[in-house]
Order: C-alpha cells, then sequence, then structure tokens
C-alpha cells in the first residue's frame, strides 16, 4: 500500500466522524493526527513530491467529504427545529398587521361618525399619549430599545412631525365625511404624488407598468367621486390635503432618519425609537391646536365625552395605532418591503367591504364598480412595483 493511500485510509478510518467534545474523542483523533505528520516527514525526507501532492490531495478530499456532511446535518437540524418558526411567521406578522389595521380604521370611524364626535385633534392627541405612554413604559423596564431623546435629535425632527400631525388629523377628519371605501380608494392618490415627488426631488424613475397602474388610479378616483351617492366637498377637500401631506410625510421621513442618526448616541435609529418620537413630539402641538381650534370648550360641554363606550372606543383606536407600528414593523422584518406593500393593497379589500356593511353606505352600481376598480388599480400598483 502507497503512503498516499495509507493516508487517506487513516482519514477515513471507521467512516465516523469522532466525538470531539468527548476525552476519546480528542485522544483518538490526536493519535490521527500523529500517525500523518509521521507520513508526510517521511515523504518529505525521501523527496517524493508526487506523493506529497497526491497526500494533500486525500486530505482535501476527506476534509471537503466530511464538511458536507456535518453542514447537511446542521441544515437539517435547523430545519427540524426552526422550519415551522419560519413557516408561521410571516402568516402571523401580516395576519396581526390586516386586523389591527381593519380594526383601527373601523373604530376611528364609529368614533368620528356614529358619535359625532368633532374633535379630531384631541381624539389624535389622546392616541399618542396613550402610544407614547406604553412605550416610555416598556422601554423604562427594557422590553424595548428606545433611542435617548436630546434637544438637537428633536430639533432635527420636528419638520416631519409637522406633516406627521397633519396627515393625522386631516385623515381623521376626512373619515368623518367620507365612506371608509372611498378614502381608501382616494388614498391611491398618495401613490402618484410620491411618484411624481420620487422623480422631480430624487430623481427615480419608474417602469411602465407603475406610470399605467397610477392613471388606472387617477380614473377610479374621478369616476368614484361622480358616482359617490354620498359625496361631500369638505371631506375630499379634507382627503386632498391628506394625500398631499402623507406623500410629503413618505418623501422627507428618509431625509430626517438620515440626518436624525447623526445626533443619537447609537448611530442608528430604530423604529420603536421613531414612534416614540412622532407621539412624544406630537403631544405639546396638539395641545396648542386644541386651544388654537377652540376644541377644548367644545369637549368640555360635549354629552358624548361622557359616555363609557365612547372612551372605550377612544382607547381602542389608541392601543390599535401603537398595535399598527408594532405589527408593521415585525411583519416588514418577516418578509420585505415589496410584499408589505402588496399585502397593504391587498388589505384595502376587506377593510372597504366592512365599512360598506357596517356603516350601510348608501351605494349605486357605478359607484360599486369604481370602488372594485380602485381596490384593483391599487393591486396592480403594488404588482408593478415588484417587478
Amino acid at each position: 500500500m502507497s503512503d498516499a493511500v495509507k493516508l487517506e485510509s487513516i482519514l477515513c478510518q471507521n467512516g465516523e466522524e469522532p466525538d470531539y467534545t468527548s476525552v476519546t474523542g480528542q485522544v483518538a483523533f490526536a493519535k490521527r493526527l500523529n500517525v500523518v505528520r509521521k507520513i508526510l516527514d517521511g515523504l518529505r525526507r525521501q523527496g517524493e513530491w508526487s506523493a506529497i501532492k497526491t497526500s494533500i490531495g486525500a486530505v482535501r478530499r476527506v476534509a471537503s467529504n466530511r464538511y458536507s456532511k456535518i453542514n447537511q446535518a446542521v441544515d437539517t437540524e435547523e430545519r427540524r427545529e426552526h422550519g415551522s418558526g419560519r413557516n408561521s411567521g410571516p402568516l402571523l406578522s401580516g395576519t396581526a398587521y390586516c386586523l389591527s389595521s381593519c380594526c383601527m380604521i373601523m373604530l376611528n370611524k364609529v368614533v368620528l361618525s356614529s358619535y359625532s364626535f368633532n374633535a379630531g385633534i384631541s381624539l389624535m392627541f389622546y392616541q399618542n399619549l396613550i402610544s407614547t405612554l406604553i412605550v416610555g413604559i416598556l422601554g423604562f423596564f427594557g422590553a424595548v430599545t428606545v433611542e435617548k431623546l436630546n434637544w438637537k435629535l428633536v430639533k432635527v425632527w420636528i419638520p416631519v412631525n409637522l406633516i406627521f400631525i397633519g396627515m393625522l388629523v386631516s385623515g381623521m377628519y376626512s373619515l368623518k365625511y367620507i365612506n371608509i371605501a372611498m378614502v381608501t380608494i382616494l388614498k391611491n392618490v398618495t401613490n402618484i404624488l410620491t411618484a411624481i415627488g420620487e422623480l422631480y426631488i430624487f430623481g427615480k424613475r419608474q417602469n411602465q407598468k407603475v406610470w399605467t397602474a397610477m392613471f388606472v388610479m387617477i380614473i377610479s378616483a374621478v369616476f368614484g367621486g361622480i358616482t359617490d351617492l354620498s359625496f361631500d366637498a369638505t371631506g375630499y377637500a379634507w382627503q386632498s390635503v391628506n394625500c398631499i401631506l402623507t406623500a410629503s410625510y413618505s418623501l422627507t421621513l428618509r431625509h430626517v432618519m438620515d440626518r436624525a442618526k447623526q445626533f443619537t448616541k447609537s448611530g442608528s435609529l430604530n423604529e420603536v425609537s421613531m414612534v416614540l418620537l412622532n407621539n412624544g413630539i406630537s403631544i405639546p402641538f396638539a395641545i396648542i391646536l386644541i386651544f388654537l381650534f377652540d376644541e377644548w370648550s367644545y369637549i368640555i360641554n360635549a354629552d358624548v365625552v361622557k359616555m363609557p363606550m365612547f372612551w372605550v372606543a377612544a382607547t381602542a383606536s389608541g392601543l390599535l395605532g401603537l398595535a399598527i407600528s408594532f405589527t408593521s414593523m415585525w411583519f416588514l422584518k418577516q418578509t420585505g418591503p415589496t410584499t408589505y406593500s402588496l399585502v397593504g393593497s391587498l388589505n384595502k379589500i376587506p377593510i372597504s367591504i366592512a365599512g360598506l356593511l357596517v356603516f350601510k353606505v348608501p351605494l349605486g352600481i357605478p359607484n360599486l364598480f369604481s370602488i372594485l376598480f380602485g381596490l384593483l388599480a391599487g393591486v396592480l400598483f403594488a404588482r408593478a412595483k415588484m417587478s
């Protein structure tokens, strides 16, 4: 038997991997290693370089085979232990995100319309206060990681926070005057404004499929307004403002995030910290607006604030607002931006149907067609962005 063949037989002895964690396994491996060294030394002294090369090739083959076997074993074990979690993670997070989003819109509609509550700024203040307190408490006990706030960080964040406040308030007032189905359709205009803003501000061009989907959105929004049996000019005006502010928020958020990271201690800014920034900074501005628009006197004299069920609905909407923030982050982490965008578009369908059925919206065939057409346009837009 040649030295090279002998070397390979020693390495492959018993056809099994030694147990390196045990003392016996370590001794056996050390003995094999000493034998290999002696063979290689003998070959080197005899000048048999070809045999050495052959031996090295044998070592590499054995090592490669063992490495493959170990990897296969590890992969099998990981699939056995974590396979079910990976499969269920996106489903659970996506379901939680869709449910919290649907319930949030429905509850806001109940509070503003069914209870005839005419103080959207005050409702926003209450919801943001709940979110701020919960995130602050979780951060205090170490359940979540929250960046410590400082004046420089707050000052950088104030401009985007003002847009955030306007976006929330205009969204609430539009929901008060317009049915949920039409609100979801008109929100498609935000995608168009955002795409135009990306083109002129960042020079980001969209493909032909995206522009086609946006053209379909425009047609559905115009046709939906014309055929809306419960048309309200005030509500449509609020929704137009909401679309402009929502697009502005998405366009400026990335720039502000990059600047804000420079003033954080960790050099980064996670989503929980952004939730705290948005909701916490909005509280003093909301108080100013409440007094400026005289909502305070309305709240003191309104009979609706004396109803326990009103406060249950308002508190639940605040908790759901926080739930949307966390479930959207969870879902985005489990999947990705494209899947998140597509599910967000598909989520409009059950929201619209639920809004039509629960609030018994007067509906004609043309308006129903425009709503379905708009929902389809949203799905097409998400699919086009994925391509």
